[in-house]
């Protein structure tokens, strides 16, 4: 059986399968910082998603792998600061990965096994309720 991300926020708890033959190396390096406990929020930028800003974690140079800047509906990507300040993106709905200095090609590294309602759930929360605690580990 293979790993699985795994993400707790709120009262959610999603698993997105590890996409490793597709993105390898980005996958080997969140293994060495995970589990972390930080929070999640709202995007400022890219549309209808949440993101974790990992941007005081100290990451190897890792290559783009399995990138896009427009996600599918609860698509995970990582993106090790080419241009901008590290983060996990997690794409609830219509989502443009991008930031104040443009679009954004993240790394593909999994897809959350849940319904659309209920990651569309997640992003209005973090819109008007704001931040939220979260935990994410490899399982």
């Amino acid at each position: 059986m293979s790993e699985k991300l795994v993400i707790e926020v709120a009262d959610y708890t999603f698993t997105a399968e590890l996409l490793e033959d597709d993105a390898p190396e980005s996958i080997a390096a969140m293994r060495e910082f995970l589990p972390l406990e930080t929070t999640l929020m709202h995007v400022r930028w890219s549309g209808i998603a949440t993101w974790i800003n990992i941007d005081e974690i100290e990451l190897p140079d890792i290559p783009r792998e399995n990138h896009t800047v427009y996600p599918s509906v609860g698509d995970v990507l990582f993106y090790p600061g080419y241009k901008n300040e590290k983060e996990i993106l997690i794409s609830c709905g219509p989502t443009c990965f991008k930031s104040p200095a443009g679009e954004l090609a993240g790394n593909h590294i999994g897809t959350i096994d849940a319904s659309r309602e209920t990651l569309r759930e997640l992003e209005d929360r973090t819109l008007h309720e704001g931040s939220f605690d979260v935990t994410v580990s490899i399982e």
